[in-house]
């Protein structure tokens, strides 16, 4: 594939290693040719850089394989995953999972993505619902403009929710953004 289909969320190899695209911006200078950035996940090792090509430049697609699998905990070592075929009990270390760590649930089924027969990192639902566990009450008078306040979900990840959310409330969120969408 050629560096202008590198959008965000993208999967490509170099090197031998597959990275997973975090940013994307497509720069086209006056004189000289357009070029691509890109702010990229190892999915080997967690670490995340920056890399420029030629907007003609060829990049390798990695070869990614998907399985169904199942969130069971979070220990020292990193994430515990369930095949649901086999019960086969797998980790992937807590450097490889990125922000979609901040979105898993107990007992939810998610897509594992494989690099060379390798669990990398998981796959969520674009959109997910979660409850509220904590959060400070609204006043009135604070509804004029889009205010948000600090709302602890069902997992302990804490995000910004509008001022009308309350204890108890479930909510739905972009897990690719981690942005609060609507109530469920």
């Amino acid at each position: 594939m050629i560096a202008t289909e590198l959008k965000t969320g993208k999967i490509f190899q170099e090197d031998g290693v597959p990275f997973k695209v975090l940013r994307y911006e497509h720069i086209k200078s006056a004189r000289g040719g357009a070029n691509v950035k890109v702010k990229a996940r190892n999915l080997l090792n967690g670490s995340v850089l920056e890399k420029g090509y030629m907007a003609t430049a060829r990049v390798e697609d990695a070869s990614i394989t998907k399985n169904n699998a199942q969130y069971l905990y979070k220990d020292n070592s990193g994430f515990i995953f369930m095949n649901p075929t086999t019960y086969e009990q797998f980790t992937i270390p807590k450097d490889l999972m990125g922000d979609s760590a901040d979105f898993l649930k107990e007992g939810e089924p998610v897509l594992v993505m494989y690099f060379e027969d390798l669990p990398i990192t998981v796959e969520l639902p674009k959109s997910m619902t979660f409850e509220i566990t904590y959060t400070e009450p609204g006043f009135k008078g604070n509804t004029v403009t889009n205010t948000y306040k600090d709302a602890t979900l069902e997992n302990g990840t804490v995000i910004k929710v509008p001022t009308f959310i309350k204890i108890g409330d479930k909510i739905k969120l972009n897990t690719e953004t981690g942005e609060y969408t609507s109530k469920a």
